[in-house]
C-alpha cells in the first residue's frame, strides 16, 4: 500500500472500491467517524523572530568579541550579554526613549558592567596574592580564553598520543616517498 497516496481510510476505501480486498469490518465504523486529519506544511518553516533580535545583531556588530559567548548554557542561568542588551533597549524604548538613545544608554550599561567585573577579579587577585595564596582562576574569563582551555589538552595531546605520533610518522614516510619518487620521475626525464 506504499504506493498509494492517502491515510489508511483513503488506501483502505481505494483497495475495496477496486476489488482488490474485501471490506474489512471496521472500514464502515471509520468512516462514520474517521481520524483527525494534521495539516501539513508545504516544507517552508518560517524563522522564529524575536522583537529583540533586531538590537541583538546591532549589538554582535558593536561587540564581535561577545559572538563567543555561550548563548545557551546547560550549567546557568544567566542570559548571554547581547539579550541583555536587547531587552534593555526594548525597556528603554517601552518607556518613551528613542532608539539611538536606548542603545546608548545600554552599552553604556553594558561597558560599566564588564568593567566592574574585570576590577572584581583584579582586586580578588590582589587579595589572594596579599594572603599568599595562588589567584583564583578568572570567574569572567574571554570566550576566546574559554574556548582555548577546552581545547588545550588536545593540542598537548598531539605530542604524547602514540597513535597520533603513529599517524605523523606515516604521513612522513609517505611524503618521503612521494619526494624519491618524484626526485626519480625528474632523473628520468632528463
Amino acid at each position: 500500500m506504499s504506493y498509494m497516496r492517502g491515510d489508511l481510510l483513503t488506501k483502505t476505501r481505494k483497495l475495496v472500491k477496486g476489488l482488490a480486498k474485501p471490506a474489512p469490518t471496521w472500514l464502515k465504523a471509520m468512516e462514520q467517524a474517521p481520524p483527525v486529519v494534521f495539516p501539513r506544511t508545504d516544507g517552508k518553516m518560517k524563522p522564529i523572530v524575536l522583537p529583540e533580535d533586531i538590537y541583538v545583531k546591532k549589538f554582535f556588530r558593536k561587540h564581535p568579541d561577545s559572538l563567543y559567548h555561550d548563548a545557551v548554557k546547560i550549567s546557568g542561568f544567566a542570559p548571554p550579554p547581547a539579550r541583555v542588551f536587547a531587552w534593555r533597549v526594548l525597556e528603554l524604548k517601552e518607556q518613551g526613549v528613542n532608539e539611538d538613545d536606548a542603545m546608548a544608554v545600554a552599552d553604556m550599561e553594558y561597558a560599566a558592567e564588564k568593567k566592574a567585573k574585570k576590577q572584581a577579579y583584579k582586586e580578588l587577585k590582589q587579595i589572594a596574592r596579599s594572603e599568599g595564596k595562588r589567584p583564583p582562576p578568572n570567574p569572567y574569563p574571554s570566550a576566546i580564553k574559554e574556548i582555548q582551555a577546552e581545547e588545550k589538552k588536545y593540542v598537548k595531546d598531539r605530542f604524547f598520543n602514540p597513535k597520533v605520533l603513529e599517524i605523523v610518522n606515516k604521513m612522513k614516510e609517505d611524503r618521503q616517498m612521494f619526494l624519491q619518487d618524484r626526485a626519480a620521475a625528474s632523473g628520468e626525464g632528463q
